[in-house]
């Protein structure tokens, strides 16, 4: 029936899992697995999505365009005249 488990061995550990966690419990346990595959399979998508994606539309591959460098600023322009620290700023 199961992996070569009888009907048997079967309606046992149904048994045992009854009595551990309780009728009230099981439900539970049953949906929170089911979430859990749920969420694993959707990972796994995700992982074979990005798998797939052509070598020039990832970044950082060699033939993607790097971004422009930022400018440095002087002195004067950096705040640090007036005791105020330098901000670092993003060039995207």
């Amino acid at each position: 029936m199961f992996g070569g488990l009888g009907m048997w061995e079967v309606i046992l550990i149904f048994l045992v899992v009854l009595l551990l966690f309780g009728a009230k419990r099981l439900p539970e346990i049953g949906s929170s697995l089911g979430k859990g595959i749920r969420e694993f399979k959707g990972s796994l998508r995700d992982i074979e999505g990005e798998l797939r994606l052509p070598e020039s539309d990832k970044a950082g591959t060699p033939g993607a365009p790097e971004p422009p460098a930022p400018e440095e600023e002087e002195e004067g322009e950096s705040g640090e005249e007036n005791g105020s620290p330098r901000r670092l700023t993003n060039s995207q």
